[in-house]
């Protein structure tokens, strides 16, 4: 039996060993996607909702919801997707996206802010047309 250590190296270069990835590391990537996912659900309920209840500023804000909708749906696909690669590779750097989410919450509050201008627009064009 030899003494010597079992893995040798030359002074000053370190040893590069395999890392095992937790299961859990692709339960969490998918657990956030199942989360994105359902948000993009209950957008798309909400267009749909506009949709077969309301009236013209209604059908427009729909179909601005239903974009969103879609856009947060592919998000969470495309996050989902890159995070799983990065994790096969192991790769060390970071998972996290602050681009996504901010551009995600603009395209909701821009369709918020036409549903709430249209609704108020066509509130007041009914109210001068019973006037006159």
């Amino acid at each position: 039996m030899s003494s010597q250590p079992l893995l040798q190296s030359a002074p000053g270069k370190r040893i590069a060993l395999p890392t095992r990835v937790e299961p859990k590391v692709f339960f969490a990537n998918e657990r956030t996607f199942l989360s994105w996912l359902s948000l993009g659900v209950v957008i798309g309920a909400l267009a749909i909702g506009m949709l077969n209840f309301g009236d013209r500023p209604a059908f427009i804000s729909a179909f601005l919801f239903t974009l969103a909708a879609m856009l947060t749906m592919a998000y969470a696909l495309g996050t989902f997707h890159w995070r799983a690669k990065s994790i096969r590779l192991r790769g060390q750097a970071g998972f996290d996206d602050k681009l996504g989410p901010t551009l995600l919450t603009i395209v909701i509050l821009i369709a918020m802010i036409v549903n709430f201008v249209l609704r108020f627009t066509y509130e007041s064009k009914e109210k001068n047309g019973k006037k006159n």
